[in-house]
């Protein structure tokens, strides 16, 4: 075969192969499988002993592009991550990423070490290998299934989820040079390492992201160059930290985050861009690792890696769990919740070839173990995690949902976009007249589009199905008029009605007072208590919407705060 006959069947092969994923994930929500899980499969199908027959075994490509999709899939995690996130749960999610990691790594690799008898560094090693979780997967099969979490819940894991990986790194890296050293024992120098990695990973991060903000924000570029500056800024930022010694995860993640919550004129296309960036790096790398398999090679290890697997979700996630989030007064369910959503994706499969790289020996059986682990959390924890979320309650009824619209960012410094929404069939905005639409501070409309032409006199229109409202407001606040013109669905309303209660309470009630009103016991210390006050003692005043709590007969549910308070209450039978 010539070199230009081979370039286009590798070509054609690579293009069939992403184009056979992107279709096969419809079937995949459908039937609720990971979809990480079926990019696996299909690479492990087109290997040398499914039905492509492709051999390949080169770690060192498998290396590079394993590296560089992870960059991406963190870079792209971080441009996702809001920073009220951070405000509800910075402190648990760091934890479970640094603690929480030690942990699970640490109960995982002395279960390695008593199934397979091997040296007790090369079983920590199979821990720390395993050690992180993976953010795409989970969020991915949530959003499959329509599910949306309470806001702490969801903020630990996402925040979490981006975060643990620069530590698993750190652990795999750090026993794979002892390991090759012949050393017995980690030194002080592994703690010195710790932090020269993360000091820099923190600083140049920051700095790299301040500055490459700066440059988004100012130079004058064709509105498709500013996803491509972000990408190549981002990437420059975690190669330069790769070299000079720092963890160049820890680094990307942070100008992502950066990059993600300033106010530039393009960022709803950076954010869109790299999101299709992100997907496409996923199904290239779970193919190439699929590839990288050979499935005759996981039968002898079966047994021993079911056994590994086990340990990891069913005691070392939740003891993990439970140890990190032990200050932070998380509900059991909560924490029952997050132990579960510790699937394992690409990162173990790609740290699995560190030692390979550094020349130890068991580098298949290191290989090998991971791969199998990851495939049992994807089938085990990913076909689960939804019915897991509706069985314990950690899911809230969207009462709100932002509608379909257009939106365009204003060049300027003061962070505005111009809003489109379309009245259709359903919504509150039919028959409503324009000058009445509901708007928040700050909020300004700006006029009324009728089969494609701006109506001169429209405040005192009334809009008929296909009418379009050009809304200025804050970017990133969904305006107050998205109630109205997001489609009414009985449904959704039966299922806030349920979740929430028939009715609604101020939080200054008193105890006592709805007692009476509403026939239920209240305990003698509790009579003067307003409910806003029972309510946030019971969650150590760090309250979210969807927090119950049950008093006699009744149970109070927190239905919305404002500024990090209460604002009003569902009282459910």
């Amino acid at each position: 075969m010539g070199t230009v006959e081979l370039t286009s069947t590798m070509i054609f092969g690579g293009a069939a192969l992403a184009l056979l994923c992107v279709v096969a994930s419809v079937f995949s929500n459908r039937v609720g499988a990971p979809l990480l899980l079926v990019f696996l499969l299909l690479g492990m199908l087109a290997g040398e002993e499914g039905l492509g027959g492709i051999r390949f075994d080169d770690i060192q490509q498998a290396y590079l592009f394993g590296s560089l999709a992870l960059a991406l899939i963190i870079f792209d995690g971080g441009l996702g991550a809001r920073r009220d996130t951070f405000r509800v749960a910075l402190g648990p999610a760091l934890s479970l990423a640094t603690l929480g990691v030690l942990v699970t790594a640490g109960v995982t690799g002395l279960a390695a070490w008593w199934i397979l008898e091997l040296s007790l560094l090369e079983a920590m090693l199979i821990g720390a290998i395993v050690g992180s979780t993976d953010a795409a997967a989970v969020f991915g099969l949530l959003r499959a299934a329509g599910l949306q979490l309470k806001e702490r819940t969801g903020a630990t894991l996402e925040i979490e989820s981006g975060s643990n990986d620069p530590m698993a790194i750190f652990l795999t890296i750090a026993l794979v040079e002892l390991l090759a050293s012949g050393a017995d024992a980690p030194g002080w120098s592994v703690v010195g390492e710790f932090l020269r990695q993360m000091g820099l990973g923190l600083a140049v991060g920051f700095a790299g992201g301040y500055l490459l903000t700066l440059l988004l924000r100012r130079l004058p570029l064709s509105g498709s160059l500013y996803p491509l500056l972000a990408l190549a800024g981002g990437l420059s930022v975690f190669g330069l930290t790769n070299l000079w010694g720092g963890s160049g995860f820890l680094a990307i993640y942070l100008v992502g985050y950066l990059v993600g919550n300033a106010s530039l004129p393009n960022a709803r296309d950076i954010r869109r861009f790299h999101d299709g960036i992100a997907w496409l790096a996923q199904i290239g790398m779970f193919l190439m690792l699929g590839l990288l398999v050979t499935p005759s090679h996981l039968v002898p290890l079966a047994l021993p890696a079911l056994a590994i697997a086990l340990v990891l979700i069913l005691v070392a996630r939740p003891l993990a769990v439970w140890l990190s989030l032990l200050p932070f007064h998380f509900p059991w369910r909560e924490q029952l919740f997050i132990s579960w959503c510790g699937l394992r994706g690409a990162v173990p499969i790609i740290l699995a070839l560190f030692p390979s790289l550094a020349g130890l020996e068991l580098t298949r059986t290191y290989f090998e173990l991971a791969f199998f682990m990851v495939l049992i959390s994807l089938v085990v924890q990913g076909w689960t995690i939804a019915p897991m979320a509706r069985w314990l309650g950690v899911e809230v009824p969207s009462s709100q949902v932002d509608p379909e619209h257009l939106a365009l960012r204003l060049p300027d410094e003061q962070d505005k976009e111009l809003m489109l929404y379309t009245a259709v069939d359903g919504s509150k905005a039919v028959g409503m007249p324009a000058r009445r639409l509901p708007l928040a501070g700050g909020e300004q409309l700006v006029g009324l589009v009728r089969q494609g032409v701006l109506v001169s006199d429209w405040r005192e229109e009334k809009l008929v199905p296909g009418d379009q409202i050009l809304v200025l407001a804050a970017a990133e606040t969904p305006p107050a008029l998205a109630r109205v013109f997001a489609p009414a669905t009985g449904d959704g309303q039966r299922q806030v009605s349920s979740f929430y209660g028939d009715f609604v309470i101020k939080p200054d009630a008193r105890l006592i007072d709805l007692g009476t009103m509403y026939g239920f016991d209240v305990p003698g210390e509790l009579r003067e208590q307003t409910v806003g006050t029972f309510i946030n003692r019971q969650f150590h005043h760090k309250p979210v919407v969807g927090d119950r709590v049950s008093l006699g007969k009744v149970e109070f549910v927190v239905r919305k705060l404002e500024a990090d308070r209460i604002a009003s209450v569902g009282l459910k039978f």
